[in-house]
Formats: structure tokens, C-alpha cells, sequence
């Protein structure tokens, strides 16, 4: 058996100081937020300005779009939106149940969101192993949970991630984590389907990689149609999960067991 060597670095950009992290746990509020003074910010923080928003090829890498310390700094605005989100429903935002509905739900949405807060190379780093394997990795059933950026509602459901390793593997929790990176964001399934393959592809360099997912989304199930048991499934398959059907047909028939 191959001895496993030391793990294969991957270079960062320097990181974000992220900040005090208690504030917020879990998704909820607790304590209390101070109103950052406002400082001098440079010309990338001029209004009209927009950040390049980088190809899924280029997704991986790309470096963190917020911070802990954006979190803290956007708090209050957002908020504050909630509770004209309130008003505009024909509610009463002082009313007892409400009144702290609007931090909640601004300090949830950031938790639903966090995974702009966090890159690929962060998560990777130190967990990818020179390794003598050539055979089939899957790592199925992996729940997600993402929101829909048309409507903001949530998507459920589960991923399956398979590859064909080239000399290197990947620990096996990082597919996972790589998952609730691209999960937590606003997406669409189909887009959400790709970065993940391209991610694992792009870090690996593996002969082939399949990922499929299988999800409910809210905007189909609570308004629209209103199907209750509909579910949509996107696959991408890249190298010889792409190009060899027996290879593909393993791997799909490995997911559905």
C-alpha cells in the first residue's frame, strides 16, 4: 500500500479578518449591535460601482465577498428593509410578536447566506492527499440546502458527488463542504449543480467527476403550480464521466442504490 504523503497546500490570498463571530449563531440574533461609526471608504465602494462576477470556471477560486465584519456593518439596513417588508404585508411592526421579527430575520438571512463568506481554497487547504487510488469515489446523500434567487425561498435536497481520482484524493467531509459553500448563497439548481463539479474538477484534477442533485423547491411547492411532491434533478458530468457511458452508468446506478 502506498504510504500517504503530507497533504497538498493550496495558496490563499491573505484572509478577511473576520471579526467578533458571537454575535451571530446559528442563523439568530443574540445581543446587542452597536451602529459602526461610518468611515471614509476608497472608490471601489462608490455607488454604481459593481463587483465582476466571475465565470463558474473561475468560481472556485474567487476570493471571499463578505465578511464577518460586513455582516455586522449591513445589519441594521437590512433590518430595517424587513420592517418595510412588514408594512407593506399590512402588519403592525410594533405590534409584541413583532417586534423583534425584523433582527431575526435579517441576521437568519445572513446565516442562510454565509456561504459568501467563505472560498473553496479555504476549505481545501491541507486536505488534499497524494494518494495511489484510481478507482470510483461517491459520496452520496449529502443534504443541502440552498435559496432560490428569484423568489428567496428555500431549496431541499440531497447531492451525490462522484470522481475518478488522478493520483490525488480529497478528504472525504470536504465534499460536503464544498457543497454548503455554493448551498449557501442565492442559486439556482443548475448553476449550484456545475460549481460543484467544476470545484472538485479545478482542485483535483481528477480523470472524470459526476454530480447530481435531487431538490424541492419552495417557489414550486408553496405559490406557482403548488406541486407538492414535484422534485428537480440536474446532473453535470465532466471527463470520463462525460465521454465513457459505462463509466457514467456506474456511477448513476452506484447513487441510485
Amino acid at each position: 500500500m502506498t504510504e500517504r504523503s503530507k497533504p497538498t497546500e493550496i495558496t490563499s490570498k491573505d484572509k478577511k479578518d473576520t471579526g467578533d463571530t458571537n454575535l451571530v449563531l446559528n442563523g439568530h440574533f443574540d445581543g446587542v449591535l452597536k451602529r459602526p461609526p461610518v468611515a471614509s471608504q476608497g472608490p471601489a465602494a462608490e455607488p454604481g460601482l459593481r463587483r465582476s462576477v466571475p465565470s463558474v470556471a473561475e468560481s472556485w477560486k474567487e476570493d471571499h465577498t463578505r465578511s464577518v465584519e460586513d455582516n455586522e456593518i449591513s445589519l441594521p439596513s437590512l433590518a430595517e428593509a424587513y420592517t418595510t417588508i412588514l408594512r407593506g404585508l399590512g402588519e403592525d411592526p410594533q405590534r409584541q410578536g413583532l417586534l423583534k421579527t425584523p433582527w431575526r430575520a435579517a441576521t437568519a438571512m445572513q446565516f442562510f447566506t454565509k456561504g459568501y463568506q467563505e472560498t473553496i481554497i479555504d476549505v481545501l487547504n491541507d486536505a488534499i492527499f497524494d494518494e495511489d487510488h484510481d478507482e470510483m469515489v461517491i459520496v452520496k446523500d449529502i443534504d443541502v440546502f440552498s435559496m432560490c434567487e428569484h423568489h428567496l425561498v428555500p431549496i431541499i435536497g440531497r447531492v451525490h458527488i462522484g470522481y475518478l481520482p488522478n493520483k490525488r484524493v480529497l478528504g472525504l467531509s470536504k465534499l460536503a463542504r464544498i457543497v454548503e459553500i455554493y448551498s449557501r448563497r442565492l442559486q439556482v439548481q443548475e448553476r449550484l449543480t456545475k460549481q460543484i463539479a467544476v470545484a472538485v474538477t479545478e482542485a483535483l484534477k481528477p480523470t472524470g467527476v459526476g454530480v447530481v442533485i435531487e431538490a424541492t423547491h419552495m417557489c414550486m411547492v408553496m405559490r406557482g403550480v403548488q406541486k407538492m411532491n414535484s422534485k428537480t434533478i440536474t446532473s453535470t458530468m465532466l471527463g470520463v464521466f462525460r465521454e465513457d457511458p459505462k463509466t457514467r452508468d456506474e456511477f448513476l446506478t452506484l447513487v441510485r442504490s
